[in-house]
């Protein structure tokens, strides 16, 4: 067993300041939610209690190598999925308010291991933290554990709610990513695609390729139809994404 080393509740004075914006999310895309036939404009009281329950205890439990290390399936879990350098580690700090809940590393493709994180006091669910892919100079038996793992966990793991799957902006969806697509439709999870990095591209590239991921997301049997566009760095989208969450859990 491979833990890392345990870390304490983070308290506010770990979480960045944040812009007194009313509550309301930063979008550089104001329209773009409404131009979504399928997209679902979350109320401000869906927004707030998310923020709220994100805002309580929040702390790493444990990392699982295999899964003869998973903890015990007590509590619904969502799972984050995404390809190595995609910003995950970013998201998830913006995502629960701290700094460094995941750590963030400068060598892509460095955590192969499943990560779980609890949420909420009592315990309310876990964030899965899931090993990057589409690391190009990852040796084979890396990439094959990397298969077996991820394969193993989302075909067995009852409390999985939900994998969101993040997509860099800029790019698209890859073929690397229609893998970890293909894999979560034969193990019938259902999965949220969220854009990445959205600050970084102009609006009309971000509309288009929004567009083109919901086309494809509605030709897949597990994927939800909505996409989120989120930014780590100006907190764009990250309301709606704790929102989703809450949703997933039920």
């Amino acid at each position: 067993m491979t833990n890392s080393p345990p870390q304490a509740p983070l308290g506010e004075g770990d979480r960045p300041a944040q812009p007194d914006n009313g509550g309301a999310s930063p979008h550089a895309i104001p329209s773009l939610e409404t131009s979504l036939p399928d997209d679902i404009t979350r109320s401000a009281e869906e927004l707030e209690h998310a923020r709220k329950l994100f805002a309580g205890r929040i702390e790493f439990l444990k990392s699982a190598p295999a899964l003869e290390h998973l903890p015990n399936p007590v509590v619904p879990e969502v799972a984050f999925a995404g390809r190595s350098n995609v910003g995950k580690s970013s998201l998830l700090n913006a995502l629960t308010g701290r700094k460094s809940l995941a750590r963030t590393s400068v060598t892509p493709g460095r955590t192969q291991e499943l990560n779980f994180f609890d949420v909420g006091d009592p315990l309310a669910f876990r964030l899965v933290d899931m090993p990057g892919y589409g690391f190009a100079k990852a040796p084979k038996d890396m990439v094959r554990k990397w298969r077996y793992l991820v394969n193993d966990f989302l075909r067995g793991r009852v409390v999985l709610k939900r994998a969101l799957v993040l997509i860099d902006a800029r790019h698209g969806i890859k073929d690397v990513d229609r893998e970890i697509l293909e894999m979560l439709d034969k193990a019938a999870v259902g999965y949220r695609i969220v854009l990445t990095k959205a600050d970084k591209i102009k609006a009309s590239e971000l509309a288009e390729v929004t567009e083109r991921t919901v086309a494809e997301a509605r030709k897949r049997p597990a994927a939800h139809p909505e996409i989120i566009a989120t930014s780590s760095e100006k907190g764009m989208g990250i309301p709606e994404l704790r929102a989703a969450v809450i949703e997933a859990i039920g």
